[in-house]
């Protein structure tokens, strides 16, 4: 069964992803109102009734802005850790808030979403799988380095919403002050461009037909340097870069194994720099 995929918006002004069966769907996070989540679901002819439920990765404003009034309006059960809940504030009718633990998924409809956990500079974040019986669709953002949870996950994804939050120079000379710089880069905040270019090179699996770059930083990025980085080693994967001010289109993932033959994501064209040996790729775990 494929899967219908959006980024509603991504970025630090707010973070909304679609996915869904023809059926039912979810929203991995309420980072934008629900205003806007409503005319940007409309403008892709999506029916907001077919959303079953909204799963939130933390608790930063950008990730639940809209979730409590988008709950409130549509009756949505919002699936939330307890840390998550006290932290962000998030206000939620009690027949409303579902509780989830890592590694336990959750059914709804002929979608089963799993969340696991990341570092990341909040109180208990994860990251999600939304897997149909044949299709897996992951959500990697806000990644402070590819773990081993993160690692697992992705190499099972036929499409991903990835972090390319930072260039690390522009990074290094931007106005940033030093204390956010460290917390962008410290390990526990975001994922910069060569991190999720490494990733992709090391870990992508041949069946990924569709690689979104997320979460781009307004200062410290550009989509233009992304997009240069990654289509040349893509291979058969459409890379699209999920916009800070709008949707992207309504994308249809299927189960398709790439023509026989045919060259995936290699190391032909990249930069020697962006190179790693295994030995010094290191796979961190979170229960260290």
């Amino acid at each position: 069964m494929s899967l219908f995929i959006s980024s509603l918006n991504s970025g630090s002004n707010g973070n909304c992803y679609y996915v869904g069966t023809q059926e039912e769907a979810v929203l991995i996070d309420g980072g934008i109102s629900c205003r806007e989540t409503e005319r940007r679901l409309k403008r892709l002819e999506l029916s907001i009734k077919k959303i079953k439920a909204i799963f939130v990765t933390h608790e930063h404003s950008d990730h639940v802005y809209g979730v409590s009034q988008l709950s409130k309006k549509y009756q949505l059960p919002v699936y939330i850790t307890a840390g998550t809940l006290h932290d962000g504030r998030v206000k939620l009718k009690e027949n409303l808030t579902m509780p989830f633990r890592a590694y336990e998924p959750v059914t709804i409809g002929n979608l089963t979403i799993t969340g696991f956990p990341k570092f990341h500079d909040a109180s208990d974040p994860h990251s999600f799988i939304v897997a149909s019986p044949t299709v897996k669709v992951g959500i990697f953002t806000d990644i402070g380095l590819p773990c081993e949870h993160v690692i697992r996950h992705f190499e099972q994804c036929h499409a991903a919403f990835l972090e390319a939050n930072y260039d690390e120079q522009m990074l290094d000379t931007g106005k940033y002050p030093l204390h956010l710089k460290n917390r962008i880069r410290d390990g526990h905040g975001h994922l910069s461009n060569k991190q999720a270019l490494q990733l992709f090179l090391d870990h992508k699996p041949p069946f990924m037909t569709h690689l979104f770059l997320s979460h781009l930083s307004q200062n410290n990025n550009s989509p233009k340097l992304v997009k240069q980085l990654f289509t040349p080693i893509a291979g058969l994967t459409q890379i699209i870069i999920a916009p800070r001010y709008k949707e992207t289109p309504l994308y249809h993932i299927r189960n398709s194994p790439p023509p026989h033959g045919k060259r995936m994501a290699s190391y032909e064209g990249i930069p020697h720099f962006l190179r790693r040996s295994p030995e010094s790729f290191e796979q961190l775990s979170l229960f260290q």
